[in-house]
């Protein structure tokens, strides 16, 4: 799941203060778990900015250029007619709407990271999408998204019984959970296997061939 926040309000009067009328977009989804661009949260805005509102809703799923063609395709008129479209979406929704619709996108979230959610309000990064994924090797920990350092051969010396220096040693290590899994699973080659640099042009090439 796509773990968002809202912006300060402070910082979404700012941003929305130069137009007119708006259309908010909230988002089915990834951000009504999140409960930061629901059907409550929408409406909540709406009350708040509700001198500036010419329509609202909230598509099933943003990131789907269809559905978003689908759930917005009745409010066409009035978006035509609004300055700018507010998203409650993460930035993906915000660039499909920007595109869908060719009006000026305001994302009033922050995209944070893919995590897990174990409860409302509880969220752990789980995954920074680096198109190589290795959690074969690593015992189903990523050591990319886990890691503050991002490290693919650890664990490094800023661990202290099995706590990260970053955080000043609150967090587990990641690969000491890495170490404790494969030797759970009895694959404790696979801790030894060294592992190169990421090429990280690779990422922004295949990135641009896939869009």
């Amino acid at each position: 799941m796509i773990i968002t926040k809202q912006k300060p309000f402070e910082k979404i009067m700012e941003m929305t203060e130069p137009f007119g009328k708006l259309f908010v977009v909230g988002c089915g989804k990834c951000a009504t778990v999140c409960q930061t661009g629901g059907e409550n949260e929408v409406h909540g805005m709406v009350e708040k900015l509700s001198d500036k509102i010419s329509g609202f809703t909230v598509v099933e799923e943003p990131c789907d250029l269809r559905l978003t063609r689908r759930d917005l395709k009745e409010h066409k008129e009035t978006i035509a007619e609004s300055d700018a479209v507010l998203v409650m979406n993460c930035g993906v929704g915000v660039q499909t709407i920007a595109e869908y619709t060719g009006k000026i996108a305001l994302p009033a979230l922050d995209t944070m990271f893919i995590g897990m959610t174990e409860r409302i309000g509880r969220y752990y990064e789980r995954c920074k999408a680096c198109q190589d994924c290795i959690l074969d090797e690593t015992g189903g920990v990523c050591p990319i998204a886990r890691c503050p350092k991002a490290l693919l051969n650890g664990p490094c010396g800023g661990q202290v019984e099995g706590k990260c220096e970053v955080g000043e040693y609150k967090d587990d290590c990641a690969w000491v959970l890495i170490w404790k899994k494969l030797t759970e699973q009895d694959r404790l080659e696979e801790f030894t296997k060294f592992r190169p640099p990421r090429n990280h042009y690779t990422k922004i090439l295949t990135t641009k061939l896939i869009s």
